[in-house]
């Protein structure tokens, strides 16, 4: 399996929705919550390439996006195979 992360606010719905569909697929991921952490905030803009809105989404190195990527990735079957899942 890869090495996801997550970055999140409590209060984001689309944060909540990306980490249901990595749950029902039974990947562990590492959260990160950028809601009161301006330190992770700036870390995961620089990661994202200045992207600023929550989720963003990395799985080993590759830069997902956000939740609406993920399910994308999903539905064109593509979102297994990065996972590393069979």
């Amino acid at each position: 399996m890869s090495d996801v992360t997550i970055y999140t606010t409590m209060i984001c719905p689309f944060c909540h929705r990306a980490k249901s569909l990595l749950t029902q697929k039974g990947v562990k991921f590492t959260e990160i919550d950028v809601g009161m952490d301006p330190d992770k905030r700036q870390e995961m803009m620089t990661r994202a390439h200045g992207k600023h809105t929550v989720p963003q989404i990395f799985i080993d190195e590759t830069h997902v996006g956000g939740c609406d990527e993920l399910y994308a990735l999903d539905r064109a079957g593509k979102l297994d195979p990065l996972l590393g899942a069979s």
